[in-house]
């Protein structure tokens, strides 16, 4: 590859990279709003968070495009093909986080906040929320800066997201059988109590793509 090849390739991976990055941020935007009108009740932001997932979705696709077009002009190997690779794999990972951030969303909806208090799992949801929010934009940020450090620390951390889920699923099961009139807006809570679940093993996804870009090596997993 001549130098000013290499040159126009570096550039167009980098600019991989920063549409990956923004395409990140803008999926943990979607999250933090989400959270927020669940904690508020604002419905008007609940409504912003579904309509801008088509954007998102539109960067899914570009993204995609351009790593086809980079395997199908370069032919990238070895470091090259592991940073489009990632690219490609992370894309999706990043989509389903803003897909989960507009299921939040649409329940929030319908969902009536005085009571959804009492079935006293909404403080924990909340919590749970800044626990996989946090672990996204860190994800996000490890593939930015190819921080295997910080990569470790968010696979480290969906223990305690996985533990909340698992709490948090108990409680709504026993306030359901108590309570089984309440049903259906117990189980609006439970799914989510499973999609911020989900968050975070997409978090752990894109921490070991961060992993997979660095060394090469990947465990693979499987999240819907």
């Amino acid at each position: 590859m001549g130098t000013s090849v290499r040159k126009m390739y570096d550039a167009e991976l980098l600019q991989l990279d920063t549409m990956l990055a923004r395409m990140g941020h803008a999926a943990g935007g979607a999250i933090e709003s989400a959270m927020t009108a669940l904690r508020t009740g604002d419905t008007e932001l609940a409504r912003s968070v579904i309509a801008r997932d088509s954007e998102i979705d539109s960067a899914e696709h570009e993204i995609e495009h351009r790593c086809l077009t980079l395997f199908l002009r370069q032919q990238p190997v070895a470091g090259d093909l592991r940073k489009v690779s990632t690219a490609l794999k992370m894309v999706t990972d990043i989509e389903r986080i803003a897909d989960q951030a507009s299921d939040i969303a649409e329940i929030t909806l319908h969902l009536h906040p005085d009571g959804a208090r009492t079935v006293g799992v909404l403080d924990d949801l909340y919590a749970m929320g800044d626990i996989a929010l946090r672990m996204v934009k860190d994800a996000i940020a490890a593939y930015v800066q190819v921080d295997l450090s910080a990569a470790a620390q968010v696979i480290a951390r969906d223990d305690d997201c996985d533990a909340m889920f698992s709490r948090i699923s108990k409680e709504i099961a026993a306030y359901i059988a108590a309570h089984p009139d309440d049903a259906e807006m117990a189980l609006d809570l439970f799914m989510i109590d499973k999609y911020l679940e989900r968050l975070g093993d997409h978090a752990v996804n894109i921490a070991e793509w961060v992993e997979f870009l660095k060394t090469g090596v990947h465990k693979s997993r499987k999240i819907v």
